[in-house]
């Protein structure tokens, strides 16, 4: 007989262990679904549906809401029409800009906190290119950001004479730039209505992923020195909101809102909030004008541009899509729970007399 080589492994060098876990000898639970299980499920399930459907469609449906279109297509009756053709001058833009305003009856009282919002249409946030034309590690602060914008912003990295652009991208360069100031006739006399540009972005975006560049000798000007601003915008990113030291730069509210890029090409954003002075309730019943700095072009690919007045409720902003869902779903429950059910009365008496 051969002797055994040297080398050889011994028996059962790789066998696991002899215990539970190792073998698979745990003990294991695995359902058994039978009528008197699935169909309280599908019952249950569907009703639990139903009962939230219904909650979030009449919350919906004491939402109140009001639309005001000022876009200003040739042929419209707006005394928008005249500014419909702007150029567009950037965020901020100054006393050049054209001007008109929308007066509106509210019908009937607005509860606060009344939300106020800027809708556009046909505009498409959503394509590959312009939603990745953006540098997250500049708009986070990084220096080396500043210095060296992504080559994703491209062809908004830099400007003609090569200077670094900040904030960089497409995204940043077609910041929506229109704004609003409303007023309420009381006594014969226009009052303004104090509107709240704080709090009007996602925590997480404006306490995270935004964040100013170090300031230089105390200076956010001199932290932004060496760059140049979008090509779009009449002044720098430093300059937005320049008196609040809190809402400039890449923390900016409306710029981080603007930012947050939508999914579909008719889109919302929050533009203020009114809750504060003698509308911290909300807007009485009566007549508004809103005065508009129209600076944002849409005729030129066939857009829209509206302001919608909004209640809230515990669900937020209208939305019956959600509501309508849920009770689908719920009554499909239910209606498979019921022909389950006829599907077992009927087969058994026939699966008693096999046993038999």
């Amino acid at each position: 007989m051969a002797a055994a080589s040297p080398c050889a492994e011994p028996a059962g060098r790789n066998k696991p262990d002899n215990t539970a876990f190792t073998q698979q000898r745990l003990p294991a639970w695995q359902p058994l679904l039978s009528a008197g299980t699935a169909l309280p499920l599908f019952f249950c399930a569907g009703l639990a549906c139903l009962a939230l459907g219904l909650g979030l469609h009449f919350s919906s449906a004491t939402i109140r809401e009001l639309e005001l279109d000022y876009t200003g297509a040739p042929g419209s009756d707006q005394n928008c029409s005249s500014c419909a053709n702007a150029s567009g001058a950037g965020p901020g833009a100054g006393a050049g800009a054209c001007r008109c305003s929308r007066c509106f009856d509210l019908p009937e009282r607005f509860a606060g906190p009344v939300c106020l919002y800027y809708q556009l249409s046909n505009y498409y946030q959503n394509h590959r290119r312009y939603g990745v034309s953006r540098d997250d590690r500049q708009l986070s602060g990084d220096a080396s950001g500043l210095s060296s914008p992504a080559t994703e912003c491209s062809p908004f990295r830099t400007d003609p004479q090569g200077l670094p652009v900040a904030p960089c991208g497409a995204i940043a360069n077609s910041l929506f730039n229109d704004t609003f100031a409303l007023y309420h006739l009381a006594n014969g006399t226009f009052h303004p209505v104090p509107l709240d540009n704080r709090g009007i972005s996602w925590w997480t975006d404006s306490n995270i992923k935004f964040s100013n560049p170090e300031l230089v000798n105390g200076s956010l000007e001199a932290a932004f020195k060496g760059t140049a601003k979008p090509l779009n915008w009449p002044q720098a990113a430093y300059m937005l909101d320049a008196g609040n030291p809190n809402n400039t730069g890449f923390i900016n509210e409306d710029f981080i809102v603007w930012m947050r890029t939508a999914a579909l090409p008719t889109f919302r954003k929050l533009y203020r909030r009114v809750r504060e002075g003698n509308f911290s309730s909300g807007l009485p019943q009566g007549t508004y004008c809103l005065d508009i700095t129209y600076n944002y072009p849409v005729l030129s690919f066939q857009g829209t541009k509206k302001v919608i007045f909004s209640t809230v409720s515990w669900m937020g902003g209208k939305n019956p899509f959600l509501g309508i869902v849920y009770l689908v779903f719920g009554s499909a429950c239910i209606l498979t729970g019921f022909v389950m059910l006829a599907v077992h009365i009927k087969f058994q008496k026939q699966n008693q007399m096999d046993v038999e």
